[in-house]
C-alpha cells in the first residue's frame, strides 16, 4: 500500500498499559468513527505495514486505546510510539454539501462569485497555520486560504467550486 493511496488517522503517542496497548491521537473531529477498526497502517520505517487490531474503543474523546496483534507487551508497544496511522481512502466516510477532503478537490475549477473563473485547484496546502488553495490562474499560482465563509458552493458533478474572497486577494496574484 503506498501512501498515495491512504489518508493520515493520526499518530500512536504513548503506551496505555504494561500489556502493549497504546494511545493514538486522532486526526478528525469524529472519532467514534473509528472505534471498530480491524486494521490500520503504521508508518514503520517509511513503509506501511498492516496492524491487526485485537481491539480499540475511545479513551478521552480523540484518544484511540489500540490493542494490536502481536504487540504483547511494553517493549513491542514503545518501537511504535511516534508512528503515523493511515487508512486506505476508501475507508474515508462520504461527506456531502459543501464539505470536502482537500485530495478530493483537486483538478476542480475555481469561479469568484465577483472576479468569475480564476482557475484550476492543483492542490491544498496544509503545512501552513491556515490552509490555503493552490489554484493555478493559467501558469500563475493563486494562494487562496479554505475559509468556510469564503466557500460559497461545491459542486461535485461538475467538478468547481465557487467562492466569495475579499476584494482585491485575487488580483494581488494576478
Amino acid at each position: 500500500m503506498l501512501k498515495e493511496d491512504c489518508f493520515y488517522l493520526g499518530k500512536i503517542v504513548r503506551k496505555f498499559s504494561f500489556k502493549g496497548e497504546l494511545l493514538a491521537k486522532l486526526d478528525t473531529d469524529e472519532a467514534e468513527t473509528y472505534q471498530n477498526l480491524e486494521s490500520v497502517f503504521v508508518d514503520f520505517n517509511d513503509k506501511l505495514i498492516p496492524f491487526f487490531i485485537t481491539s480499540c474503543q475511545l479513551h478521552k474523546s480523540t484518544l484511540l486505546r489500540i490493542d494490536f496483534e502481536d504487540v504483547e507487551d511494553e517493549a513491542d508497544a514503545e518501537d511504535l510510539i511516534g508512528a503515523d496511522l493511515y487508512l486506505p481512502l476508501d475507508k474515508l466516510p462520504k461527506l456531502t454539501g459543501d464539505k470536502f477532503y482537500y485530495h478530493e478537490i483537486t483538478g476542480f475549477a475555481v469561479e469568484d462569485v465577483s472576479y468569475g473563473p480564476i482557475g484550476v485547484i492543483k492542490g491544498v496546502n496544509d503545512n501552513t497555520s491556515q490552509a490555503l488553495f493552490v489554484i493555478d490562474a493559467n501558469g500563475k499560482e493563486v494562494l487562496i486560504p479554505v475559509n468556510d465563509k469564503f466557500i460559497k458552493k461545491l459542486n461535485r458533478e461538475e467538478n468547481k467550486i465557487i467562492l466569495d474572497v475579499p476584494e482585491g486577494l485575487i488580483e494581488i496574484y494576478l
